[in-house]
């Protein structure tokens, strides 16, 4: 008979926040039940992180194919086989979520399928796709039931012709044509993705930028790079309606300009998935849908956390891993310091890609920082020419303080912002990152030779 507890931890949700809090837990000695309606991963394994990063890399196959004869190569690019694109997307997906559930399953955790939600501040009733209920009794409730895409008032997505991310992963053919509804993370990587496969695409940004949220000069980079590639943008520009045509969908902007194309696909965020949680009767408050909780991930009802994308904090898979641990370890008894989500890396899986840890200069000034900064272009290093890419590594300091921020893109840095992370983090300043060295030839050195000019002793930078 299954056991219905009581546990000392009923999670509700198995994406990153949710089985990294039970994963953590238990092996702080924790009884755990772990609640999910759909496969365990949630959104990053499942429709955003692992298969859209799949799609990117297919992606980079094609481009490389295509420049073959750039390196002495002799290839012949003959086309996009979808059906084989999504094969291997989702075989990826299937191992990585076969070996997810076998390592929950050997660590102990009961996983209960079905849809979660609260009836009391430890109690959850918990309903399988039959109907059938069963009620879980928990020392603490974890909430991580993650995020799905959003729309804007009035523009309804049907899976057609105005698609999501999540229809965008299953599509069977390349588009002609695509309007891409933002600009943001998913927007430009689905972008991308399109173009490298043949598409015209154009992006709609309502914010002066791609990436608004990155540092000015990294957008600026990754528009001249997108220019270049043939995707078109719409910056500054308001959504103002959609309209199915025969050949597709056309979209009106609030300038007055129409745009057509075979699909329209709506990038415009992600919104917390609360509804039918049972919040508000257990006493959980919420705003703008988010549950709020403190810096320790604790929500008003001492017996209730929340972590992943269902609160107001990055959302990104890495986060929810640090909140579920963090979580786990409080109720462990531990003391978990707060998370400094400035200190997060960020990365954007583009051609190129854009990375970056703590914060931007114009969130640096308006914390009253005096400023040091500089831009290392690409076209210095070697790795780089290799690579045939272009793009640069920004770091800013305090005026004899520590990093405050590193900013880069170019083809792979997101494989060395981990470095910067630490550099950030354990608030290094420029001379010690300078004493360190690098390897040649790497895209690594690039990181060292920025610092060496901000400690007054440049190597190979110009000007």
């Amino acid at each position: 008979m299954a056991n219905s507890g009581p546990f000392d931890i009923v999670v509700l949700g198995g994406g990153s926040g949710g089985y990294a809090c039970a994963l953590r837990a238990v092996e702080l000695g924790k009884s755990v039940a772990l609640v999910e309606r759909d496969r365990l991963g949630g959104t990053c394994l499942n429709r955003g992180c692992i298969p859209t990063k799949a799609l990117l890399h297919a992606a980079e196959v094609a481009d490389q194919t295509r420049e073959a004869a750039r390196f002495g190569v002799k290839a012949a690019f003959e086309g996009i086989d979808v059906a084989g694109v999504n094969a291997y997307k989702d075989k990826v997906v299937s191992t990585t979520v076969k070996g997810l559930a076998g390592l929950i399953k050997s660590k102990g955790i009961e996983v209960v399928e079905g849809t979660g939600r609260l009836v009391g501040p430890t109690t959850v009733v918990v309903t399988a796709a039959d109907g059938a209920e069963r009620t879980l009794e928990g020392g603490h409730i974890v909430l991580a039931t993650g995020s799905a895409p959003r729309s804007l008032p009035g523009l309804e997505i049907d899976g057609e012709r105005i698609i999501s991310s999540d229809h965008a992963l299953e599509l069977d053919h390349v588009p002609g044509s695509v309007i891409v509804l933002g600009g943001g993370v998913i927007g430009v990587e689905f972008a991308s993705v399109w173009r490298s496969f043949g598409a015209e695409v154009t992006i709609v940004e309502a914010l002066p930028h791609l990436l608004p949220l990155e540092e000015e000069s990294s957008s600026k980079r990754l528009e001249r790079a997108f220019r270049k590639r043939g995707i078109a943008f719409r910056l500054g520009t308001r959504f103002q309606g959609a309209k199915t045509t025969p050949g597709g969908v056309a979209v009106t902007l609030e300038d007055g300009a129409t745009i057509d194309a075979e699909l329209l696909l709506v990038a415009v965020g992600r919104g917390p998935v609360s509804d039918g949680l049972g919040l508000a009767d257990a006493g959980v408050e919420t705003e703008r849908g988010f549950v709020k909780v403190d810096e320790l991930c604790r929500t008003g009802v001492p017996t209730i956390s929340a972590v992943g994308d269902l609160i107001p904090t990055p959302q990104l898979a890495h986060v929810g891993f640090a909140e579920g641990i963090l979580v786990a370890e409080r109720l462990g008894g531990l003391n978990p310091p707060p998370i400094d989500y400035d200190g997060v890396p960020r990365i954007t899986y583009s051609d190129p890609e854009v990375a970056s840890v703590g914060i931007t200069t114009e969130t640096a000034r308006e914390r009253g920082h005096e400023l040091k900064e500089v831009t290392y272009d690409l076209a210095g290093n070697p790795k780089s020419k290799i690579l045939g890419t272009q793009g640069e590594v920004k770091v800013i300091a305090a005026v004899d303080g520590p990093v405050l921020g590193i900013h880069m893109v170019g083809a792979r840095v997101g494989e060395l912002i981990a470095e910067g992370q630490l550099i950030y983090n354990w608030e290094a300043l420029p001379g010690e990152v300078a004493q360190l060295i690098h390897p040649h030839p790497t895209q690594s050195e690039a990181v060292g030779e920025a610092h060496l000019a901000l400690a007054g002793k440049p190597l190979h930078v110009h000007g």
